[in-house]
């Protein structure tokens, strides 16, 4: 296998950079121009967003999207919330389509179509392509028209964008969000694709000290210093995102360890609140609760929403915590179960020592709070364990936290208190590390100059079938010659660290039968290192290239070159026709 490297792209014409964060609960954007970058790369223009009739001010809107009944698009964030809210209150909103978190769609599900659908809250139904891309063109839309209402000079034309991804979503995920994007107006030319932490790594390089929390006042002079690795814990809403970076002697960044990570993001304390309350009012009572009174149901979530970044181990037994409970939950108890609610919770043995009442407020002991972080905490905490053992991050002395989850001072206490050898840094403003860090990645993505692949990557072929080595299910006689067929020729191996833009391979492939027109090169992954066939155990049929061969006129002129395009934020694919020299260059399809 050989490596060579492939000639990059210009990238100094990007006189503008607009960057998109589609986050789980939120979203945002953010922009700067070349001239500003060069002279401070953190002078970056973002929106603040004013939180319904409260008039109060959210550095990102919420994640969610409201359709008419006729399926057109109506609004966005916390106008798509409040419009909802009040649809809902006049019992108008049935016919609406109303999606909030729906992001973790692309992460969840693992076989990815064009077509896939989306349910909302009702169990209302739209292709989730067409969610998407009203989501993106909304947030770009709002930006160009913000800069015009603001006389900034943003030309469309010139603008690079460029969408942030989880590191550790699959190929056909990407995939999505790109084609959603394009579907949304933005020029797939124009268009690039960030790993969420290789963002914030990136934004946090340039912080200044006093803007670094936890580094003992040496701030990025020393955990950003050459030949310094840290670990990226980008914990979001809906996913835990974890990369190791190494900093360079010319200070691009290298990963050390594949990216991973898992479902362990924010809306899982979320969803313990919710399991709380069921068990304190019962699921049937919150079930109508949430249904039928989305205004206070939204209300209460906004309130929990603030409150869960500040919630700490530090609290007196004695101080209990308050939530404003509606009067909507106590009618709904009434309803639903014919009795009091106040009352019946002196009937909880397991809750009554914890839970107190006081008007509508309900107290809660902090032990009890405490619960709500303990199994999503404890799941991070052990992943970062199992990540500090492998030899490969040996020597790694700091953990990053970034990602709105990495501002809860609960989150913080679990990680220092695991890892107290680490330095642990908390940027201000962790929530926002990875949209800035995607526009400084917009305008230098060669900051980024190695990845380790997270599968192993490569093509089904058919070799000669050799008795007593190959197994005889795999025997297939194509024109007179037995062949054994699902091979799977490895061209990137997990784990293989790998330069950004290097293709590899140099592998010569022909179609299985003589008379064939066309050859279909399938792409396959693996977890393991070296598997052998594309049907063993976590193997994976990702996609396809398919290359003309009709004007081939004899069989040997249809010999072909694959090379595997890797390191990227995306895979590509370069298949050269060896007869006519004909390069062709294409990403692969991973959408069915």
């Amino acid at each position: 296998m050989s490596a060579v490297p492939v000639i990059a792209e210009a990238f100094q014409d990007r006189l503008q950079v607009a960057a998109i964060d589609f986050g789980t609960t939120y979203s945002g954007y953010a922009f700067s121009f070349q001239g500003d970058f060069k002279e401070d790369p953190l002078k970056i223009i973002t929106n603040n967003w004013m939180v319904g009739a409260t008039k109060a001010v959210s550095l990102k809107t919420p994640s969610c999207i409201l359709f008419d009944p006729d399926r057109n698009f109506h609004s966005f964030g916390f106008e798509a919330e409040d419009e909802y809210a009040d649809l809902a209150a006049d019992e108008k909103h049935y016919e609406w389509f109303y999606f909030k978190r729906f992001k973790m769609l692309l992460y969840e599900q693992k076989k990815l179509t064009r077509d896939i659908k989306l349910k909302d809250d009702k169990g209302l139904t739209l292709p989730a392509m067409t969610v998407f891309s009203e989501g993106i063109r909304y947030l770009k839309d709002h930006l160009i028209r913000t800069c015009e209402e603001k006389d900034v000079e943003l030309r469309f034309e010139e603008v690079h964008w460029v969408i942030t991804v989880p590191a550790i979503w699959d190929d056909s995920a990407k995939q999505f969000m790109r084609e959603a994007a394009i579907e949304a107006g933005i020029d797939t030319k124009h268009l690039s694709l960030a790993l969420e932490p290789e963002a914030a790594s990136l934004f946090c390089k340039y912080l200044p000290i006093q803007k670094v929390e936890g580094d003992d006042g040496q701030g990025r002079i020393s955990s950003f210093a050459p030949g310094k690795r840290y670990l990226v814990l980008d914990a979001g809403g809906g996913t835990v995102d974890i990369t190791v970076h190494e900093t360079q002697s010319d200070g691009t960044i290298r990963e050390l360890y594949k990216a991973n990570g898992g479902p362990w993001g924010g809306t899982k304390i979320d969803e313990a609140f919710i399991n709380f309350l069921e068990d304190v009012a019962g699921v049937d009572t919150i079930e109508v609760f949430m249904k039928d009174h989305k205004e206070d149901y939204l209300s209460l979530f906004r309130e929990f929403e603030i409150k869960k970044k500040t919630f700490g181990p530090d609290l007196s037994a004695g101080q209990k915590i308050t939530f404003r409970l509606p009067v909507s939950i106590h009618e709904t108890y009434r309803i639903t179960r014919g009795g009091d609610f106040r009352r019946s919770l002196m009937m909880k043995q397991d809750l009554k020592d914890q839970i107190t009442f006081t008007g509508d407020k309900l107290r809660v002991q902090p032990k009890q709070v405490e619960r709500f972080f303990e199994a999503t905490c404890n799941k991070i905490v052990n992943h970062l364990k199992d990540i500090f053992s492998k030899p490969q991050v040996s020597g790694t002395e700091a953990i990053l936290m970034v990602g709105g989850f990495s501002e809860s001072v609960m989150l913080q206490h679990y990680i220092k208190d695991n890892f107290p050898e680490m330095r642990v840094i908390i940027p201000e403003d962790a929530g926002l590390a990875v949209l800035k860090g995607a526009v400084i990645f917009g305008h230098n993505p060669r900051a980024i100059v190695s990845r380790v692949a997270r599968y192993t990557y490569g093509i089904r072929t058919n070799t000669t079938f050799k008795e007593g080595i190959h197994p005889v299910r795999k025997k297939k006689i194509i024109d007179s010659v037995a062949k054994c067929e699902d091979c799977f020729d490895v061209h990137v191996p997990m784990g293989q660290e790998v330069k950004v833009g290097q293709s590899f391979g140099d592998h010569s492939y022909w179609p299985a039968y003589k008379s064939a027109t066309k050859v279909s090169c399938r792409v396959y992954t693996s977890t393991n290192v070296n598997p052998i066939f594309t049907d063993d155990h976590g193997c994976s049929y990702i996609g396809q290239l398919d290359v003309d061969l009709s004007d081939a006129h004899s069989y040997e002129d249809k010999n072909i070159i694959v090379k595997m395009i890797y390191g990227e934020t995306e895979l590509g694919v370069e298949a050269t026709i060896v007869k006519t020299g004909q390069v062709l260059k294409a990403a692969l399809n991973f959408l069915g």
